[in-house]
């Protein structure tokens, strides 16, 4: 992969002429957008959308397709030294001009998000955009009719960089295909370092091309100077231009279920506890409840998703012969393995399911507290996964919070009904408070008989 230069705009970089000249400019499998419902652009600071995926907007725009654009940053610190217009006052212009580039693309206001995160220090707030995307894809339905397209997660600006990994979190979590879209690759980079493999052109018609030129011209504070003082410069002059003046727009396409989400690892590499295990009254009655609901004294072989810290684990051990524990968090993973030391015939393992899955077969699989962190349908697959791996005899135990989740599409009681929807063995038994619900899923002949 290529490695960028120390950030900056100065200098000549490479030349379109020489970007175009290369064999392989438009040579990759083309892009168009057949099938797609929804598109989501996200700009780190207003003008990205215009630069990088100005055409595609257009495009989507005239095929009839729902466009939201959503501006994580005002920019407001495009002109840290500017001696004529405050960085409030930059904000404010800017916001205006976005507007206005929006227009030329064919998107009106309302579908315009502006979150007025920092500028310079997005990845801070990554999490809150991440979960203001999925939002949108959630409110716009069938997330995998949605693209998400954002700044390239190796454009060479942190700011870039951190909304594209916004992004691709927020692709994972809702099915969606991330789409993203270089902008200053183009200038630090060369053609030798160029993803080829991966680019793929989006060619544009003459419309879509005049309106992606036009929407940029609206960022006058950025394709003009703010003043003849010094600090209010141009900053995107003719040279760094001659990149977005074509009839092509290069994106590199990635699948959800292949777009990272370490959220839940930062969770638990920033707290030990972090869901307060071994303080918390709730968890510890949630887990004698879920022992509680068992319907066999012991069970031969059992699988537990999504172990986090081995809490519940530790506790299910004591049920079964033999315990696969698995989690994709190298953290939770690091924990769960020193709590499960000392438990006989348990293994813990890093898997992300259903991606990856287990070997063997199970008569006992748990999903506690982890089915609302999986896309709608990663958790269809995880469904398909456990029905191949059950016993006849088998045994699904599901329990989950039943309050609302923020920054993903599920909650407890969706997680349950999408299950029994899919799951072909039936529901035995639920309990329900406030707080959690649990459900009992078997075949009826593995139902204990009371009277033993």
């Amino acid at each position: 992969m290529p490695t960028p230069h120390e950030f900056t705009h100065v200098g000549p970089g490479t030349s379109a002429r020489d970007w175009r000249a290369h064999p392989a400019w438009a040579a990759g499998e083309p892009l168009d957008l057949r099938g797609v419902h929804h598109l989501v652009v996200v700009a780190a600071h207003p003008d990205d959308e215009s630069l990088g995926a100005g055409g595609l907007v257009a495009a989507a725009r005239d095929a009839g397709v729902c466009v939201h654009l959503v501006c994580a940053t005002d920019g407001e610190g495009s002109h840290p030294g500017s001696p004529t217009t405050t960085p409030q006052q930059l904000a404010a212009v800017r916001a205006h001009e976005a507007r206005a580039a929006a227009l030329e693309l064919g998107v009106g206001e309302g579908q315009l998000v502006r979150l007025q995160l920092p500028d310079g220090d997005l990845a801070e707030h990554q999490e809150r955009l991440t979960r203001r995307l999925v939002e949108l894809v959630v409110a716009g339905g069938a997330g995998e009719r949605t693209v998400l397209a954002a700044p390239w997660r190796e454009d060479g600006h942190p700011d870039h960089e951190a909304a594209g990994r916004a992004a691709a979190a927020a692709a994972r979590r809702t099915d969606a295909t991330l789409w993203e879209y270089p902008v200053w690759f183009w200038h630090w980079g060369t053609p030798a370092e160029a993803p080829w493999s991966r680019l793929r052109p989006l060619t544009l018609t003459g419309p879509a091309a005049q309106a992606k030129q036009r929407a940029i011209a609206s960022h006058r504070s950025q394709v003009a100077p703010l003043s003849d003082e010094p600090g209010d410069g141009t900053l995107l002059g003719p040279e760094l231009l001659e990149h977005f003046a074509g009839t092509v727009e290069h994106l590199l396409v990635t699948p959800p279920t292949e777009c990272p989400d370490d959220a839940l690892d930062s969770v638990h590499e920033q707290d030990a506890d972090p869901w307060g295990v071994e303080s918390r009254w709730y968890e510890k009655r949630k887990r004698d409840l879920v022992l509680a609901a068992l319907p066999r004294a012991r069970f031969r072989r059992a699988l537990e998703v999504g172990c986090s810290t081995g809490s519940l684990a530790q506790s299910l051990a004591t049920r079964t012969s033999t315990l696969v524990a698995v989690d994709r968090s190298p953290a939770a993973l690091r924990a769960a393995r020193t709590r499960l030391a000392d438990a006989s015939g348990t293994d813990v393992l890093g898997l992300d399911v259903p991606a990856r899955w287990p070997s063997g077969r199970f008569d006992l699989v748990v999903v506690s507290e982890v089915g609302y962190f999986l896309s709608p349908l990663a958790l269809d697959r995880l469904v398909d996964r456990v029905t191949d791996s059950l016993d006849p005899d088998g045994v699904v135990v599901l329990c989950h919070w039943r309050h609302p989740i923020e920054g993903w599409p599920l909650d407890g009681p969706a997680v349950h009904e999408r299950v029994a929807a899919r799951l072909e063995v039936p529901l035995q038994a639920t309990y329900a408070d406030r707080d959690v619900e649990i459900r009992v899923h078997s075949a009826d002949a593995s139902w204990p008989d009371p009277g033993r």
